[in-house]
């Protein structure tokens, strides 16, 4: 199989069979093996109908149906685990990604060997404020705090070798970030193409404001996990260490101003009455909460399920 087409949908019935004549009228000229791997997230239109008939016609056609909606990452994940194209190209089903980039988007990995080409829209036909905006600042985040210098991480179009999408643990809401998801898996071979970007021709927009919440959230917890996932006692040993000892000198100067005082005859108080003594505690406290922290975080590393930590990128032929 040389080329997957990896399709995530929410209820849209009117898009798929139009959608679905247009990519097997792109493929007809191209002389390559392929499949169509629709992944429906629980819709409640009638697309599992249509997805199920197109499936008995055609036998390139294949369809996986969620019991419940449960998202794009959910949806993407489940059809990277059935493809096997040796490239794979993921689209939207709401005719708002053009078939036409398809080959494009094949030869770019195929041929170009690209790790993984994402697609960038640099014409949008979607609302200026509630998407176009917000989607320049996540995307100008993204880049800052990832270094991978994409333009439109969102984009639909993307296209992939197989090793790649068989090595990313897309979850949660990652998808918007698996070209940062693969760049820390080690396939830093990325790059972007300008695609052609459709008016949405049916329904409307399955997503809603509170999608750049979830994408905030999802870059700050991607941005750690790059960083520190693998070794977190990095960042709350560091933490620790500087909090400790900036308790320790500040009970260190309490302690060692009370004791001067004394000894010189002066006047003094207790030193619980002096504010410095609880910041020092405090700031000690807070110092061996973060070392248990980073310990912790360790021991779960070590003793979790065994999940390897690295990609191969080859290996030599057995001798056996």
């Amino acid at each position: 199989m040389q080329l997957s087409i990896v399709i995530p949908l929410l209820n849209e019935a009117q898009s798929i069979p139009e959608l679905q004549e247009w990519i097997d009228k792109v493929m007809e000229k191209e002389e390559l093996s392929y499949e169509v791997i629709y992944i429906d997230d629980g819709s409640t239109d009638g697309s599992w109908d249509i997805l199920s008939s197109l499936s008995r016609k055609r036998t390139h056609i294949k369809a996986l149906r969620f019991l419940s909606n449960y998202g794009k990452s959910q949806a993407l994940h489940a059809g990277f685990r059935a493809a096997q194209g040796a490239v794979v190209i993921t689209m939207d089903a709401d005719l708002q990604d053009s078939p036409e980039e398809i080959p494009a988007l094949y030869r770019m990995v195929a041929q170009e060997n690209y790790d993984l080409v994402s697609g960038w829209k640099k014409v949008r036909y979607d609302s200026v404020i509630a998407k176009n905006i917000p989607s320049k600042l996540f995307n100008w985040a993204a880049r800052k705090t990832s270094g991978v210098q994409l333009n439109d991480f969102n984009c639909g179009l993307k296209a992939y070798r197989k090793e790649v999408i068989k090595n990313i643990d897309v979850h949660g809401e990652m998808h918007r970030y698996i070209p940062v998801l693969a760049a820390n898996a080690g396939y830093t071979n990325i790059t972007q193409k300008v695609v052609q970007h459709q008016a949405r021709k049916y329904g409307e927009t399955k997503f809603g404001y509170d999608r750049f919440i979830k994408g905030f959230l999802d870059l700050v917890t991607i941005a750690f996990i790059s960083r520190f996932g693998k070794r977190p006692m990095h960042l709350f040993g560091t933490m620790g260490f500087l909090m400790f000892t900036l308790g320790f000198f500040i009970a260190i100067y309490v302690g060692g101003s009370k004791l001067y005082k004394m000894a010189a005859n002066l006047p003094y108080n207790l030193v619980t009455t002096n504010p410095w003594f609880y910041i020092g505690l405090t700031a000690m406290i807070l110092g061996s909460l973060f070392f248990i922290a980073g310990f912790l975080g360790e021991l779960i590393i070590r003793t979790g399920p065994s999940q390897d930590r690295y990609t191969i990128a080859d290996k030599t032929p057995s001798n056996s």
